[in-house]
């Protein structure tokens, strides 16, 4: 089995340069500071597009971490699970565009890994900038703690079903 195969990928989409738009860079670069468990993967994925295919290739489970806009309050954190190009939020800016298409070219060469999508609701699209507004900064913590807490469920998911082989195996 593929080494990076076997972890979850957690991917942090957005541009870091225009506030809350970069709130998933935010996370990502934020997680990978911290001691993770050796079951997940975290990579700053930017603006997205084509060149995280390869990611999308080498991991059963991806959790996304984005913006969207979308009327709700801003920090508001919502997790949905897409399995089509058309289940992701309305697009924002040009890096969603190609996050679909992405989604579109794994489907159609059946290399769809389990996608799950955490979005945060913001205001708008700010100028560039780093930072973030006061609403989706302090939703931060709460954000990584979800996205780890599903990677730690996502993790007991694949050893029960290893467990469950095994048995059947031996029967």
């Amino acid at each position: 089995m593929n080494h990076s195969r076997s972890k979850t990928l957690i991917l942090g989409i957005g541009n870091y340069l225009m506030g809350d738009e970069g709130v998933g860079v935010h996370t990502a670069l934020q997680l990978q500071e911290m001691d993770l468990p050796n079951y997940v993967e975290v990579v700053d994925g930017g603006t997205g597009g084509f060149h995280l295919l390869e990611y999308f290739e080498n991991h059963e489970h991806v959790i996304l971490i984005d913006a969207t806009l979308g009327g709700e309050r801003p920090g508001q954190i919502r997790l949905i699970k897409p399995r089509f190009a058309k289940d992701f939020p309305r697009a924002m800016s040009t890096h969603d565009i190609g996050l679909k298409d992405m989604v579109s070219a794994l489907q159609w060469m059946e290399k769809m890994p389990d996608i799950r999508l955490f979005v945060v609701s913001i205001e708008s699209i700010q100028q560039q900038g780093i930072e973030m507004t006061p609403d989706v900064k302090a939703v931060i913590p709460d954000l990584m703690h979800r996205v780890l807490q599903l990677a730690h469920e996502i993790e007991k998911e694949k050893i029960s079903e290893t467990k469950f082989l095994e048995t059947v195996l031996v029967v």
